[in-house]
């Protein structure tokens, strides 16, 4: 590796649940830069959560997340000319990352509603273990399962 390491920034809490998890959630839903709009859309949701389910909607969100969160993925070795699917753990940051990914893509697809709607939705479906964010989590550790075999590669992965 080249140079430094970056240092990692201190992400301070969303202003109305005090979360650092739902501002992450928050930077990730943002696109060009409007901060404004995105808290709009969840804080729409989390409303949307509360008078549909009758729970706290950050419990909501923190359990869909939890549910979300794959603990292996698979990623490709270059070993003597062949490429292996290796499954390897996943590290805390990424389970977020990915979780946070697969939700706002599950809700961007579905269409004919503001993205509140959509998003109030997929959270809910998720905390259900049911949907779109769900079934990838599946298929993720589905493959995961199918290439056990190639596990012994793991030493060599970064």
């Amino acid at each position: 590796m080249r140079g430094k390491q970056s240092k990692q920034r201190v992400i301070a809490a969303d202003p109305k649940f005090g979360s650092v998890l739902a501002a992450k959630f928050i930077n990730f839903l943002m696109e060009r830069g409007k901060k404004t709009t995105a808290q709009g859309i969840f804080y729409g949701a989390m409303e949307k959560i509360a008078e549909d389910t009758k729970k706290d909607p950050m419990k909501v969100f923190e359990e869909a997340i939890t549910i979300i969160r794959p603990q292996v993925e698979v990623r490709t070795r270059r070993v003597g000319g062949a490429n292996y699917q290796v499954p390897l753990p996943v590290r805390g940051e990424r389970q977020n990352a990915l979780a946070f990914r697969w939700i706002i893509g599950a809700a961007r697809a579905k269409k004919g509603q503001p993205m509140y709607m959509k998003l109030a939705t997929v959270l809910a479906d998720a905390q259900n273990n049911t949907g779109d964010a769900v079934k990838k989590r599946d298929d993720v550790h589905r493959m995961a399962e199918a290439n056990k075999a190639f596990a012994h590669f793991a030493r060599f992965a970064k």
